[in-house]
């Protein structure tokens, strides 16, 4: 052995430029995992028929309250994955009258505590032309506050309290695999995209 200390590696903390970096994987891995990429539109449409089929089937009241919908936003499939910083990627159409009007992109980034990966499918009612209006006339619109959820039960009954029903838009988020517990719509940007 010589006299001269041994190196001691030093731990750094992350840049800037590494948590962006990570972050950027972390949703190019969620956006592969979603099963649609590149695929066009009757392959999309494809997956949102069945998820609203799956939904009319599974969960009693959800046929009707799409039919006192103005319109529903249907995401079959949406993929989140994080290790300390998160994304979620999914994509979907916005159904008027039964029939596809616009495509869009669920995403979402987070940061903090987290570890895991899980996947679910959801579904947003819109339930007053007003708030059908402001979400497709917006660049990105961000699920708030104004969002009431509709829980199913492990019976597959909707659970539609007289407050939510008044809401202007409704969220079911449903079908959650996975490891990250307690799947939510808060935070999801949506975005107009071409299938």
């Amino acid at each position: 052995m010589s006299g001269f200390p041994m190196a001691v590696p030093v731990r750094r903390p992350p840049t800037r430029r590494s948590v962006l970096a990570g972050g950027a994987a972390l949703l190019a891995l969620a956006a592969c995992g979603n099963g649609v990429g590149g695929r066009g539109a009757e392959r999309l449409d494809a997956r949102v028929d069945a998820t609203r089929d799956f939904l009319f089937a599974r969960y009693s009241g959800t046929r009707d309250l799409a039919g006192r919908a103005q319109a529903v936003l249907y995401m079959p499939l949406v993929t989140e994955a994080g290790l300390w910083l998160g994304g979620a990627y999914g994509r979907g159409a916005l159904r008027i009258g039964g029939a596809t009007v616009d495509y869009y992109s669920a995403t979402r980034a987070s940061f903090g505590p987290q570890i895991g990966a899980q996947q679910y499918g959801s579904a947003l009612f819109f339930m007053t032309a007003e708030a059908l209006a402001e979400f497709r006339a917006s660049d990105g619109w961000a699920v708030g506050a104004d969002v009431r959820y509709a829980l199913p039960d492990g019976g597959g009954s909707l659970g539609v309290e007289t407050t939510t029903e008044r809401a202007p838009v409704i969220g079911i988020v449903f079908g959650q695999s996975g490891l990250i517990v307690g799947a939510s719509l808060a935070g999801v940007k949506y975005t107009r995209i071409l299938p």
